[in-house]
């Protein structure tokens, strides 16, 4: 299974068509709308974290652009600073993914970097902000994406 989020751009001819739940129908991925503004008549944009197999978000995304819609992998990873974070937990109501938890019953905050998908999410609600995004480099980007291809 592969987690990663994506910026889609829709074209407006596509702004009535369902798109999205015909993604999930019949390419069997499963998604999370991280935000979005989409209008009748009017080119919308779509941060959405999509998860499947590598070959049915490929296929998925091969969809999508059937339909003019521009995805965009946001490549990004987070790191948390382990001595800022004072482990309050305000990070794991936010997360997503499950990325961040707290460990029972030590109570401590752990952070899974192999289950992050980027999100961000984390970043503005850590009050001493322990928690940072960092771009993926372009040669990291470049071979995952050949593993999918």
């Amino acid at each position: 299974m592969t987690t990663k989020i994506y910026v889609l751009r829709f074209p407006k001819e596509t702004s009535n068509e369902p798109i999205i739940y015909q993604l999930v129908k019949q390419y069997d991925v499963e998604f999370n709308i991280l935000k979005a503004d989409i209008l009748p008549q009017r080119e919308g944009v779509m941060i959405l974290e999509l998860k499947g197999t590598r070959e049915k978000v490929k296929n998925g995304l091969d969809y999508l652009k059937s339909f003019g819609v521009q995805a965009e992998r946001l490549a990004a990873a987070i790191k948390r600073d382990d001595d800022k974070c004072f482990q309050c937990g305000a990070c794991t109501g936010i997360c997503p993914v499950g990325a961040l938890y707290i460990k029972r019953p030590s109570m401590e905050v752990i952070f899974d970097a192999d289950k992050c998908t980027g999100c961000s999410l984390c970043v503005p609600i850590c009050p001493v902000r322990a928690m940072e995004v960092s771009p993926l480099s372009e040669a990291f980007v470049e071979a995952e994406e050949k593993i999918v291809t």
